[in-house]
């Protein structure tokens, strides 16, 4: 597959948004709690049912992503595919996620640029 710079960039857009935009709120938490309370966060995270449709729909996409990651990275020889563990448990999938593809697609480019030579 031919690499797309304008994928990268959207990509890479779309990380930076990911981590300021969730990163905003969990701040928010620790404040409001002076300091981070895992089992807090989680009780706050299932507390109605609007958040637990969403809180559950994120863990499977979550999931669902990491699976397919391991995949592609395999699949595109890319390094380091356990990093993406923590970035999506201890950051957030809206950054990992498309931190990922970013990386999938700057890997496309070097592999097209390697056979451009």
């Amino acid at each position: 597959m031919k690499y797309s710079k304008y994928r990268l960039w959207f990509y890479g857009l779309l990380s930076i948004l990911g981590v300021i935009l969730t990163m905003y709120f969990n701040i928010q938490f620790v404040i409001e709690n002076n300091g981070f309370d895992l089992i807090k966060f989680i009780d706050n995270i299932y507390i109605n049912t609007a958040s637990t449709s969403i809180s559950n729909d994120v863990f499977i996409c979550a999931i669902a992503f990491l699976i397919f990651s391991f995949n592609e990275s395999k699949c595109n020889s890319m390094k380091n595919w356990w990093i993406y563990i923590p970035l999506t448990f201890g950051v957030a999938l809206a950054f990992s996620f498309p931190f990922f593809l970013f990386m999938r697609e700057l890997k496309l480019k070097k592999d097209y640029e390697k056979k451009a030579i």
